[in-house]
């Protein structure tokens, strides 16, 4: 019974949420209302995704969301400016694997902690969003294909749970079928060790944090279609959201250590409860509240039953 509620109670105390809100939250339960919540769900999802893989590694992406925000301008900003929608969007995705690949260096060249190292890219990459639009968003009616991107359908499917599906399959395949996941799991959990086994340690974490700059620029790409904007604070609020998710899926499936499907349930416990909590009439401001007791929960909880804290590095 112990081991079951270390790996899967998180998870069941998640699907009691769900199951109050379907009761008590008037709409919550509707077709619509659910299908909007996995649309939103896949936004923190890639995100979080691309920061488990740099917590895999032992090491931290604070700016994530600010790298997102710095994509989604310059994808916005060339589509706004006359540029091919597939050029802008490879442009997107090229900032936010440029900025991970420069936060891998940071920390395996100059050996920058990760901490001080993407607090700072995060701050650098918000300062150019602003100049680049004068903290003015860059909105407009865009090619509907582009816009597609986040608000079509395939067979039936919003495009946006495509996506999110397609990144959380490769993520998960990638961590446990091949030998760069098992060498990023060596790395995290004993670096001097893996080390002298022969895994290139900074390579892996260099390429877990560029990783985690892909899948920013994967969102953004996905928020300016979804939006039909482009601001240089769009993708703010996912940071903490971002690591609460990782924090809340290290507490379930693979309890005290980063892990793909954790990821997933915990970004849908925490969308699903912004979602009913705006539909229960809570105030605004309970949702920071439920977010900060989340992060303190999930690394109580990991540091006291599982002996191994959550959040260590």
């Amino acid at each position: 019974m112990k081991t079951f509620i270390a790996r899967y109670g998180t998870a069941v105390a998640g699907l009691a949420v769900l199951i109050f809100l379907m009761l008590f939250a008037k709409n919550f339960a509707t077709s619509t209302n659910l299908l909007n919540v996995l649309k939103h769900a896949s936004f923190l999802t890639i995100l979080s995704v691309g920061f488990t893989f740099a917590l895999i590694n032992s090491e931290l992406d604070l700016s994530f969301a600010s790298v997102c925000s710095l994509a989604a301008v310059v994808t916005g900003g060339l589509i706004h400016g006359g540029l091919a929608w597939p050029l802008a969007a490879v442009t997107g995705l090229l900032v936010g694997t440029a900025a991970g690949y420069a936060n891998g260096l940071l920390v395996t060249v100059l050996k920058v902690p990760s901490l001080i190292a993407t607090l700072g890219a995060g701050a650098i990459a918000n300062g150019l969003a602003f100049m680049m639009t004068g903290g003015v968003a860059f909105v407009g009616r865009w090619n509907d294909a582009f816009l597609a991107l986040a608000r079509g359908k395939v067979a039936g499917v919003p495009a946006l749970i495509l996506f999110m599906a397609t990144v959380l399959l490769v993520a998960w395949f990638v961590t446990k079928r091949t030998r760069i996941g098992v060498h990023m799991l060596a790395t995290g959990e004993a670096q001097e060790a893996a080390h002298r086994a022969g895994i290139a340690t900074m390579r892996m974490k260099r390429i877990g944090l560029t990783v985690s700059g892909l899948c920013a620029g994967i969102t953004a790409v996905l928020l300016v279609a979804n939006l039909s904007s482009a601001a240089p604070q769009m993708a703010g609020d996912f940071l903490m959201h971002g690591i609460a998710a990782v924090l809340l899926g290290m507490t379930m499936f693979e309890p005290g250590r980063p892990n793909i499907a954790g990821t997933f349930v915990g970004a849908l416990v925490i969308s699903v409860l912004a979602n009913g909590l705006v539909l229960l009439g809570a105030p605004y401001y309970l949702q920071d509240i439920m977010l900060g007791l989340i992060v303190i929960g999930s690394v109580s909880v990991s540091a006291s039953v599982l002996k191994k804290a959550a959040f260590s590095v």
